[in-house]
């Protein structure tokens, strides 16, 4: 099947990748460095660790749980117009967790508000926009783009919140941070259009014609998919904790603040090139032996490092290698369920995808709040990732990449 848009598939729409990749890194940016918050906040508040980090597996939870939804919303109607709706939900969610003064305050805001958001603008939905306008060959690449833009939403985000949340304190680093949301709606513009009135989508008559519901029981019945599911679980359980706990976990072993911005600053840079480099490696090698090693990958130099005596030359080493390896996973795994199933139904089946990379998110920011409340440490969450990475390796090996039968060409 030619998945190629109409225009020339050496042409790439810089005006559509420039707006998407600005929209992720506003969207994925402020949602990475919700652990500088936790400290101040709990300290003001009187609320628990284990209480934020409800908070935040809930919000991983919402983004999760929305995302099939969104997803299936843009594929219909146009991904500009949900994306503009994750600008206002955003800002909403932030200006209420500004105000946070009780637990259930916080997971409405902070969780399912600020969740519900990052869903509706994930990369998933910017995915499936970029999907439809470039040839099959691109899209890795044009993954890779949008993936090293939420590492450099990371990276921006990092050393500004903190700079904020000394200047002006954490409820007001929230308010001016939620003002900079209402430039979504802007950037969303672009991107509308709907997948069914897209030629690419609209080459392969048995894809254009297609159910949902058809879509989703081919998919779930595909073996490779659900492999596939499987390990983006533990990319959610790896990131998601580092996310929510990292600067935590820096400040209980003594060593300087400043290296907690620093390591997170470190990983959103460095995760910006391991981006570009995985667009690039999945375009011109193995998708599913390449995951391999990055699971593999991340369990090593987890591991080394908490067996290294913690000081700050370890933390920076650490977040360079793991932001490498960071979001390395995303632009294989979008570019996987492209090839398996068309860009007809993308934003859902990838949304679903990412659903479960969410579960595995909520899992790993609730454990690692629950378990450092009961037992002072965040070494076994740490461990239990790690063990989580070797099983990833294991599921990914077997993946196929290749289309489904309803996609393969017909012999001549």
């Amino acid at each position: 099947m030619s998945t190629a848009p109409s225009a020339s598939s050496s042409q790439l729409p810089w005006l559509v990748l420039g707006t998407g990749c600005a929209l992720i890194l506003l969207t994925f940016g402020p949602r990475s460095t919700m652990g500088f918050f936790q400290l101040p906040l709990v300290q003001d508040t009187g609320l628990t660790r284990s209480q934020f980090g409800l908070a935040m597996a809930i919000q991983n939870l919402a983004w999760g749980l929305s995302q099939p939804v969104f997803g299936a919303l843009a594929d219909k109607k146009g991904a500009g117009r949900v994306l503009a709706l994750a600008g206002i939900l955003y800002a909403v969610g932030l200006a209420l967790m500004s105000g946070t003064d009780s637990a259930m305050s916080l997971y409405l805001s902070g969780g399912v508000l600020v969740g519900a958001a990052t869903g509706a603008g994930s990369f998933g939905i910017v995915f499936a926009a970029f999907a439809r306008r470039v040839s099959a060959e691109q899209r890795s690449l044009a993954f890779g783009l949008g993936t090293a833009a939420g590492s450099a939403g990371m990276f921006f985000f990092a050393p500004l919140s903190q700079i904020f949340i000394d200047r002006f304190g954490w409820q007001d680093s929230l308010l001016i941070t939620s003002a900079m949301m209402l430039l979504v709606p802007l950037l969303a513009f672009p991107l509308r259009g709907r997948a069914d009135g897209d030629p690419a989508a609209a080459a392969n008559l048995a894809e254009f014609e297609q159910t949902l519901g058809d879509a989703l029981r081919e998919a779930l019945a595909y073996r490779s998919y659900r492999l596939l599911m499987a390990g983006f679980f533990v990319c959610g359980f790896q990131v998601a904790f580092i996310t929510a706990h990292f600067p935590a976990y820096i400040s209980d072993l003594g060593i300087d603040a400043r290296y907690a911005v620093l390591g997170v600053s470190a990983i959103g840079f460095f995760n910006i090139l391991g981006s570009l480099a995985s667009g690039y490696i999945g375009q011109h090698y193995s998708k599913p032996k390449f995951l391999t090693g990055i699971y593999l990958a991340r369990s090593l130099v987890t591991a080394v490092f908490l067996l290294t005596p913690p000081t700050g030359a370890t933390v920076l080493t650490f977040s360079v290698i793991m932001g490498l390896l960071w979001l390395s996973t995303v632009p294989p795994t979008n570019a996987l369920v492209a090839i398996m199933f068309g860009t007809r139904y993308l934003g859902m089946l990838g949304g679903i995808v990412f659903l479960v990379h969410q579960l595995g998110s909520f899992l790993g920011v609730w454990l690692g709040g629950v378990l450092y409340d009961r037992l002072g440490s965040y070494e076994p969450v740490w461990w239990f990732g790690a063990l989580l990475g070797v099983l990833a390796a294991f599921v990914h090996w077997p993946i196929r990449e290749q289309a489904v039968d309803r996609l393969q060409p017909v012999p001549a």
